[in-house]
């Protein structure tokens, strides 16, 4: 069996595993599964696929002063994007739900993604387990699937099922996930929800911002379906920004055509919105907190790419090329540049699902 073999049938075994324990889906390639290969965990170095004790308030990122008896009617389901690379080549693939440097980018992501629902939803978001950001990038997407359908996303289920029967009363929620906390968020879409109905009937939103939602997948899963404007309730939200000169291969993307809504007009047109549209923007600052900047920028969807192009936007300073990523790629920038239009958009999509069911207030 070849080095690549080997390690597809590894990885596809520990998936597998995850997958036949959690129902999660596949959402994007699915990669063929190779020979059986005895011993997959030195090989790969992969930990221990059982899931962090979510009862242990450590391994959340996020939970309010009073988790069991917060202050808001809905709530916010939170997956950070990928923040986990090895120390050293020894280091595991999947790294430890304690990492150091994991937990300081999950925070980091906290402050410019999810904090903008905080003003009216209380928020939860775990700790959860993933893959090496380098090893993920020199992966074939199949691979990367697999992996991520295995140990991340049956972490992100344990926190979930922890967060519903301990947390949650049966309160409205939002979920929101960026990069592989989307794709994870996908996974638990297309299979978790599908065996949990009544919860699914309980989701005001699901944000899965920085990963290709297709019509494919969509089509696979009947139940679930893509937001049509600013206001619609149970559905999914999602888009990929990039430079209006980008014509290369986005990674994010892998050659997938995502659907896309424009986070300015909350509407599917082609049509440029000026950034006079935009309620504000989170940018770097020299030092410390990202700093709000008003009317920054604009959002036209490019229906045949299915991205969404920021064309107001410092590309040479905010999007150059960084090892596989190429320049043009603004993936960082996907919730930062739309930060206040997402947070109106949150509260609007709550009042819709509250006045739909006023029984949840």
């Amino acid at each position: 069996m070849t080095g690549t073999r080997f390690r597809t049938a590894c990885i596809s075994m520990v998936a597998t595993v995850a997958l036949l324990t959690s129902g999660a889906a596949l959402t994007q390639t699915h990669a063929a599964a190779a020979d059986p290969a005895p011993a997959p965990w030195p090989t790969l170095n992969l930990p221990d696929p059982t899931p962090p004790d979510y009862a242990n308030a450590s391994n959340w990122l996020k939970v309010p002063k009073h988790p069991k008896a917060p202050i808001h009617p809905v709530d916010v389901f939170y997956l950070y994007p990928t923040s986990y690379s090895m120390e050293t080549p020894s280091s595991p693939v999947i790294g430890p739900v304690t990492d150091p440097g994991m937990r300081a980018g999950a925070q980091e992501s906290y402050a410019r993604q999810a904090a903008a629902f905080a003003p009216y939803a209380n928020v939860y978001a775990p700790y959860y387990r993933q893959i090496d950001t380098a090893t993920k990038a020199q992966l074939p997407q199949a691979e990367q699937n697999l992996l991520t359908a295995g140990i991340p996303t049956t972490d992100a289920i344990a926190a979930f099922d922890y967060y519903l029967r301990h947390y949650n009363h049966g309160r409205p929620f939002i979920l929101v996930g960026h990069s592989i906390g989307s794709n994870v968020l996908a996974n638990m879409l297309g299979g978790y929800f599908t065996k949990h109905p009544s919860v699914y009937s309980r989701m005001v939103a699901a944000y899965v911002v920085g990963f290709a939602v297709t019509r494919q997948f969509l089509d696979a899963h009947p139940y679930l379906s893509f937001a049509r404007n600013g206001t619609d309730t149970g559905v999914i939200v999602s888009w990929n920004t990039e430079a209006p000169d980008f014509q290369g291969v986005n990674p994010v993307l892998d050659g997938n055509v995502g659907l896309v809504i424009n986070p300015l007009t909350w509407s599917h047109t082609s049509d440029a919105v000026p950034a006079s549209e935009s309620l504000g923007s989170l940018l770097p600052a020299a030092t410390g907190p990202w700093i709000r900047a008003n009317q920054y920028a604009d959002a036209q969807i490019d229906l045949a790419r299915g991205v969404l192009v920021c064309s107001t936007c410092d590309e040479a300073l905010l999007a150059p090329a960084s090892g596989p990523v190429p320049a043009g790629i603004y993936h960082r920038y996907d919730y930062p540049f739309y930060f206040y239009n997402v947070r109106a958009n949150g509260k609007a999509r709550i009042n819709a699902y509250l006045a739909a069911h006023p029984s949840s207030e």
